[in-house]
């Protein structure tokens, strides 16, 4: 992936300046594109941290909300990435509701006060939220190339898959198996090729991903945020 090809890239903040505008269907449509791609992310860090279903979909439904209303505005990209901006709002969320406090900052004043949590602050939740960014972008990135697969017909989602659900079978095995499941022959040597292409189609696929959650990146963000997220194996 090259730094032009990275800038041709829509990011979430577009997006969130798009949620963030007047209300219409732009706006609407911004918001729920947001809540849809990062909300499976923000209830599973919730949930690690409170360990209460009820209590989880609480804070999530009152983050909804503020953003919804158009509490964030003043979110931008100078500011940091959005996967630190939406881990301090939710820690402090968390942090409140803790603290019974639950309270509901309707002030730019409030909103700006918050503050990145240190290391020493946010201990596991900070490894919790991490690990929830990263299993969303790669549900999502194995959807992706499912949605591909079947628009092009290019079997590798299929195939990707399988070798993922069986890493002990050698590539005769493998091709074996997957001739049955397939309904058509594929040869040792075929599926090597066919395994290469599927793994740098993933990667590509997760590499946009992720470049979207950061504001014109050059190559080397893009590769630091993906060794922060411990996806360089991917």
């Amino acid at each position: 992936m090259t730094d032009e090809r990275i800038s041709r890239i829509d990011t979430l903040w577009t997006l969130v300046r798009q949620a963030h505008g007047n209300v219409t269907l732009d706006a609407r449509s911004a918001q729920q594109q947001i809540i849809d791609r990062y909300g499976g992310a923000a209830k599973r860090y919730l949930l690690a941290a409170l360990r209460d279903e009820h209590a989880a979909d609480e804070v999530f439904q009152e983050f909804a909300l503020r953003f919804l209303r158009g509490d964030f505005h003043r979110a931008t990209p100078q500011r940091g990435r959005f996967r630190n901006f939406l881990k301090t709002v939710l820690y402090h969320l968390v942090c409140d509701h803790q603290n019974s406090r639950k309270r509901s900052p309707n002030s730019v004043a409030d909103l700006e006060a918050l503050q990145p949590v240190s290391p020493a602050e946010a201990g596991a939740l900070d490894e919790q939220f991490t690990k929830s960014w990263r299993d969303d972008l790669l549900a999502r990135t194995w959807s992706a190339l499912e949605a591909e697969e079947q628009e092009s017909g290019k079997p590798h989602h299929t195939v990707l898959r399988f070798r993922s659900e069986h890493p002990d079978l050698r590539s005769p095995e493998l091709a074996e198996q997957l001739s049955r499941k397939m309904g058509k022959p594929i040869s040792a040597g075929n599926l090597r090729v066919l395994l290469h292409r599927s793994r740098e189609r993933f990667a590509d696929l997760l590499l946009d991903d992720i470049a979207q959650s950061l504001h014109a990146p050059t190559f080397d963000e893009l590769e630091q945020e993906v060794a922060d997220l411990r996806l360089m194996d991917y």
